[in-house]
């Protein structure tokens, strides 16, 4: 019974980092079920948040601009609404094509993803 125990303490232990830092993005429809509005801006230098779409969820890591969007709302870890303009918005991001180029450009709106 103790090593059972040990081994699911354990195992928690090295999955709850995953499940914390994770960024699992879903798209709301309207801007009252999102935690988050976000505005894509047109060039790099305009945003807050340069974000890489990861294809797989084990891709994604940290709150470092990884984003894995899920197919429905009890998977995410944050939900988001595209708003129209700028000035609507709580974060402005660039969508990057290469993994390493994801990251904060604006480090103080890093909590709104937390």
């Amino acid at each position: 019974m103790k090593k059972q125990l040990r081994n699911y303490l354990l195992l928690t232990l090295l999955i709850l980092p995953a499940i914390i830092y994770s960024q699992k993005i879903y798209s709301v429809n309207y801007q009252s079920q999102a935690d988050v509005k976000v505005y894509v801006v047109k060039y790099e230098s305009q945003c807050d948040l340069k974000v890489f779409k990861a294809d797989y969820e084990s891709q994604i890591k940290g709150n470092e601009g990884l984003w894995y969007f899920v197919k429905y709302p009890s998977q995410s870890d944050k939900k988001i609404y595209f708003v129209k303009y700028e000035s609507q918005s709580d974060l402005k991001i660039y969508f990057v094509k290469n993994k390493s180029q994801s990251g904060w450009k604006n480090k103080s709106k890093k909590h709104l993803l937390y």
